[in-house]
């Protein structure tokens, strides 16, 4: 069973102006997760929670100033981003963005065939794809189209969960993957993400603002992100609680 533990993380955001100075936002996290688990993060808007998925994964704009990211032993921070993927580190991102000129099928051949090692047959390529799309009730098109070009909000999440299915990390951040979904796509993209883990075993952290998406995707642990760091941890009750209080209490 794999492990990601993030221990005492800090980091700052670097200015995007010359004469700013960058900005403290993450401030000692701390959180184990092991494979099968799912954690979940909430917290207010501006506490941290979306720096910390960016952080984990290698945006250039954060810059960790102490602490350690460990993977199976391995710590993470001193990687380049692509071979924390390889790794087995995934971000599923809130905003995913557009790659006008390359196909969804074929950017997802190249991701796939980086994390295995070696290209799939094509013929058994198209049959995997064809069963992802179809999983998460995808138009056949998709595949011709340029990534998240023109794609709805609904679309752009489960393409991100396709990925999440095919490419099978031992970890994935789910950073507010619910936002901008109506009932019908929650649905589907929290049944992705519970036939990933269920196939792979594999652990999820999954950040939002609001219990809906843990409706569907149960978490083992709930944790209150406030100020940059954890405040609290509990059960899935704790998602009751801040559905029905808010986070004034923990702020």
């Amino acid at each position: 069973m794999s492990t990601l533990e993030i221990k005492n993380l800090h980091a700052n955001v670097l200015p995007t102006e010359e004469g700013q100075e960058a900005k403290p936002i993450l401030k000692g996290v701390n959180l184990t997760i092991n494979g099968g688990e799912t954690h979940a993060i909430m917290g207010p808007n501006g506490s941290g929670k979306s720096t910390l998925a960016y952080t984990l994964a290698g945006h250039p704009r954060y810059e960790v100033t102490e602490g350690e990211v460990l993977l199976d032993g391995e710590n993470v921070l001193e990687m380049d981003i692509d071979e924390r993927a390889r790794a087995g580190l995934f971000l599923a991102m809130q905003y995913p963005v557009e790659v006008p000129g390359v196909s969804s099928s074929n950017f997802m051949r190249s991701a796939v065939t980086s994390v295995r090692g070696e290209a799939p047959k094509l013929r058994e390529w198209v049959g995997e794809l064809n069963a992802a799309r179809e999983q998460l009730q995808m138009d056949a098109s998709f595949s011709e189209r340029s990534v998240n070009e023109g794609f709805s909000g609904g679309e752009k999440k489960r393409h991100e969960v396709m990925q999440l299915a095919l490419l099978k990390p031992k970890f994935a951040v789910m950073d507010e993957t619910d936002s901008g979904l109506d009932v019908d796509a929650l649905r589907i993209v929290s049944e992705g993400i519970n036939r990933y883990q269920e196939e792979t075993g594999g652990g999820v952290l999954m950040i939002t603002h609001y219990k809906r998406i843990l409706n569907y995707v149960h978490p083992d642990f709930v944790h209150v992100f406030a100020n940059g760091q954890i405040v609290t941890t509990g059960g899935a009750e704790l998602a009751d609680q801040l559905e029905a209080e808010g986070y004034e209490k923990f702020v």
